[in-house]
């Protein structure tokens, strides 16, 4: 009976499920590379290509934590390089956290749904925090405060 369940089409529909799953996902990596492609690499405190292993499955809930920490202190210390002053200490970290205690939150039985559908209001508001901060920094001029050169 349990063998007549697992079709092969069930297959291909979960394989494209988690394909359409993938392309968010893929371009939130996009975003943040490109973030932290805008810093200096004297502001980063995480290199951009380190965010892909956000795809390695159960560390990626551990990994994140970092990702969203170090993309705040990096965003922090490429605003403080170029004079510019945000609102936040460190842009978009508290989101941010909400989204990876979410994440982490996923792998709970019988609440996992629940915390799936939770997940991506706080990821999708971090998300777009990180994109409104890449704009701010297309906007601000590529001068270095810190270091007195223009």
């Amino acid at each position: 009976m349990m063998g007549d369940f697992l079709q092969p089409w069930h297959i291909l529909v979960l394989l494209f499920v988690a394909g359409l799953l993938m392309v968010p996902a893929i371009f939130y990596i996009l975003t943040l590379v490109r973030v932290l492609n805008k810093c200096a690499s004297a502001s980063r405190t995480i290199e951009p290509a380190m965010m892909w292993f956000y795809f390695v499955p159960l560390f990626n809930l551990v990994f994140h934590f970092f990702i969203v920490v170090n993309i705040a202190k990096s965003l922090s210390n490429e605003f403080k390089r170029r004079g510019m002053s945000i609102a936040e200490d460190a842009p978009g970290r508290t989101i941010g956290f909400v989204a990876c205690i979410c994440g982490v939150c996923k792998i709970i039985p019988h609440l996992n749904v629940f915390f799936y559908m939770l997940y991506f209001v706080p990821w999708i508001i971090y998300w777009l925090k990180i994109a409104g901060y890449s704009r701010m920094l297309d906007r601000a001029p590529e001068t270095d405060i810190l270091a007195g050169a223009p």
